[in-house]
């Protein structure tokens, strides 16, 4: 399926590995120009090497979005080759800790770094977008803004926020073609989840393959109906779908690629 994103230029938050390096993947694999950030220029440019070498186009740049000053440097550094069409703001991070430990600094902290950050972007890059009248925002949430845990209150809370502000977005985009939506990922494997699990394994009696170790720590940490973790080229998938015209009538959406983890019927 061909989603017309030929000549569009996307800027990918976050992604020199994980689900924005897959996100930057597939919307250069569906003919997007990709500019890759992190905060580490070599990490970036090898993300875009590769993409390049597979007949995509890519660029990068480089900075901390928890800053005015990197933010402005990367959205600089995005706009040099052209306009930005895309925008996936995915970049954000957290510590496991609970409240006890979360101290009102690192709820500050969590919430510059997951949410002011996210912000900063569309400050710089929406109104363009706005006056070409095209664009697209896909923020990347989760299912632990509506169905937090006990733990890490400070990340949840943030989550719940990126939510918030995507839909507030759309309301402020109302008759324009920019549109603004939400992908909730649940938990998702990536290299360092499957170390993770792996090592904790032999304590909580999940089995010695990988197979049985993903089905038995679902059941027992994130129950969902599909009883595994989903995988970085799904949500890449629910994301490309936005970013596609097939999303034009989709506005403050969530798109939730969970396996059903989020038990609601709306």
């Amino acid at each position: 399926m061909d989603l017309q994103l030929a000549g569009r230029r996307a800027l990918v938050t976050g992604s020199t590995s994980g689900l924005g390096e897959a996100t930057a993947r597939l919307l250069a694999a569906e003919g997007a120009e990709v500019v890759i950030h992190g905060r580490s220029a070599e990490r970036a440019q090898a993300v875009a090497d590769s993409i390049i070498k597979g007949g995509g186009r890519a660029s990068i740049t480089v900075g901390d979005l928890a800053t005015d000053d990197g933010a402005d440097r990367v959205a600089e550094r995005a706009l040099a080759a052209g306009d930005v069409d895309i925008l996936v703001n995915n970049a954000g991070g957290y510590e496991h800790l609970n409240w006890a430990a979360a101290t009102a600094d690192i709820w500050v902290q969590t919430y510059n770094v997951n949410v002011v950050s996210g912000v900063r972007m569309i400050q710089r890059l929406v109104p363009a977008m706005r006056e070409r009248d095209y664009g697209r925002v896909i923020t990347i949430g989760g299912g632990l803004s509506v169905q937090p845990f006990n733990n890490h209150p400070h990340y949840n809370a943030s989550l719940a926020a990126r939510h918030n502000l995507a839909v507030s977005l759309a309301r402020d985009l109302a008759g324009t073609r920019v549109t603004s939506n939400v992908v909730a990922p649940g938990a998702i494997l990536v290299p360092a989840v499957q170390e993770f699990l792996t090592k904790l394994s032999p304590e909580r009696g999940w089995g010695e393959t990988w197979e049985e170790i993903e089905y038995n720590s679902v059941r027992e940490i994130v129950p969902n109906d599909r009883v595994r973790y989903g995988r970085p080229d799904e949500i890449a998938g629910a994301v490309a779908y936005l970013c596609s015209p097939y999303a034009e009538y989709v506005s403050g959406a969530t798109i939730r690629v969970d396996g059903g983890t989020v038990r609601a019927a709306f």
